[in-house]
């Protein structure tokens, strides 16, 4: 769902007809800023891409004639919809029937109070400098192409990577889908959640987008949807608590949650609130169904103890792990 950042803006992922015609959708991190009276679109979440990152295209408020329903036009691209500018059409793909109405909805908005301004003009050919991850300065090339009097800017890359070396112009996936070798059918534990979220690493604090998967027992993350091998394993058993973030505001970051394990505090940043509160509600419930009601990380573990007296303990001193056995 669309959703207005810590700028007023609107913003959210969708899937665009990049090149018209191809029946080829994209998908697209889009922000639409009334201040500035456009609507533009990233890679990904700019927050999570290289400083300096420039978008992969644009469109001026001014030349929107029009934003409406398109299932009927493209019978074969679900919940998508048309932004009219000019000659040109841009199709466009929501998550479900509820982000179309938003996103269609929150476009003719802003397009009812943009004004035109007097003298705009716009360069045929551009070429922006940005300065990459290793300080060194690239060339960013763009294209504006001017159909019917509505100038439109793209950059003339067709693909991109993000800050992993990871091509981030895929096509279209299903929310939530599964990795292609993971499916309930071969799976001794049923997936209960999948899907990408942005998660802040524990020694360098730096934000990458990973692959999440919640099973019965485990939250596990994964480089992307196509690894075999995850890059850590949480238990369940170790998490005291999954809640939306505190620190937020000084972390400047939206939709922002942490989990709570005994020795760590994980920070998951989601694409929308309601992915958010998706993955609190579906790791507090999968916690609950292995707990049982109103029993803590802490209350387990004594219960184990009582319950066992020949059990193997750990303690963490400075940092390290040893263990000792209890008899």
């Amino acid at each position: 769902m669309p959703y207005v950042d810590r700028q007023n803006r609107i913003c959210g992922f969708l899937d665009i007809e990049e090149v018209e015609n191809s029946g080829k959708f994209l998908r697209r991190y889009f922000i639409l800023d009334t201040l500035e009276g456009s609507l533009v679109w990233y890679m990904d979440n700019p927050q999570n891409l290289p400083e300096g990152t420039s978008n992969v295209g644009s469109l001026k408020l001014t030349y929107i004639s029009k934003v409406s329903d398109a299932t009927k036009l493209r019978p074969k691209a679900e919940f998508c919809f048309v932004i009219n500018a000019g000659m040109r059409k841009f199709y466009l793909q929501a998550n479900d029937k509820q982000d179309l109405v938003e996103w269609v909805s929150a476009l003719n908005n802003a397009t009812k109070i943009t004004v035109p301004k007097s003298g705009e003009q716009v360069a045929h050919n551009t070429t922006e400098a940005c300065v990459d991850t290793s300080g060194a300065m690239k060339q960013v090339s763009y294209k504006t192409e001017i159909i019917a009097g509505v100038p439109i800017t793209t950059t003339t890359q067709e693909k991109g990577e993000d800050q992993n070396g990871a091509d981030r112009s895929g096509q279209r996936k299903p929310p939530g889908q599964l990795p292609y070798y993971l499916s309930r059918s071969n799976q001794d534990q049923s997936v209960i959640k999948a899907g990408y979220c942005v998660k802040q690493g524990g020694v360098m604090k730096n934000w990458k987008r990973r692959y999440f998967m919640l099973d019965d027992n485990t939250l596990s993350y994964f480089k992307s949807d196509m690894e075999r091998e995850p890059l850590r394993v949480i238990p369940l058993k170790e998490v005291n608590r999954v809640q939306e973030c505190k620190q937020s505001d000084l972390m400047m970051r939206d939709n922002l949650f942490e989990l709570v394990t005994t020795s760590r505090t994980f920070y998951f940043q989601s694409d929308s609130p309601e992915e958010m509160h998706g993955w609190i509600k579906a790791i507090s419930g999968a916690i609950v169904a292995q707990r049982g009601p109103g029993r803590s990380a802490a209350s387990m573990r004594q219960a184990r103890r009582l319950s066992n007296p020949c059990i193997q303990r750990y303690t963490y001193c400075n940092g390290e792990c040893s263990t000792y056995v209890n008899i």
